[in-house]
């Protein structure tokens, strides 16, 4: 079980350095737009966010995969204004009962200016209380800013049994 979990982190480990070192990646503003349009055609109702939000990012593709210990890696486009401002990465850890894999597709908004520059600042986190609403018709209509941010998923595939404690952390890289 120990070198299962070994391997586990090692490839999580690989995973984000590659997609580190990849630098630039022409296509992610294209996707991060096409991302948009697939949770807006889900719920139309979310471009209330869109057009209250400061600013939001958005994660095209965060895959992740767990035995026990799982993690979790994307890359995404951060927009402030409606204007894309440079990328962030996203990182998670979890331990607890977990097994298996999925990818999903994530957009955070930030409700104002302050915590737009808190999230760029590259230290972000979403503690293991923070939660996210998974997109689905009408999804949008009974969500709010928590502490200044509204987190949206919309699955992508995969499969995952989980009962887990852990927490999602951001860097930002100006455009």
């Amino acid at each position: 079980m120990h070198k299962t979990i070994r391997v586990i982190l090692a490839t999580c480990l690989l995973l984000g350095t590659v997609y580190s070192q990849a630098g630039w990646d022409p296509n992610l503003e294209r996707d991060a737009l096409e991302t948009i349009a697939k949770f807006k055609q889900t719920d139309p109702d979310l471009q209330v966010f869109f057009d209250k939000a400061y600013g939001y990012a958005v994660f095209p593709t965060v895959g992740k995969a767990a035995i026990g210990i799982g993690g979790a890696h994307g890359t995404g486009v951060v927009f402030e204004q409606g204007e894309m401002i440079g990328t962030s990465k996203l990182n998670q850890l979890t331990i607890g009962f977990q097994l298996g894999g999925q990818s999903y597709s994530e957009i955070i908004f930030f409700e104002d200016k302050k915590t737009l520059d808190d999230f760029k600042k590259g230290n972000f986190e979403f503690s293991a209380q923070a939660s996210a609403v998974a997109v689905k018709k009408g999804a949008s209509k009974d969500a709010d800013f928590d502490n200044g941010v509204a987190v949206f998923t919309l699955p992508k595939g995969g499969l995952m049994f989980e009962a887990s404690v852990g927490g999602q952390k951001f860097s930002f890289e100006p455009k």
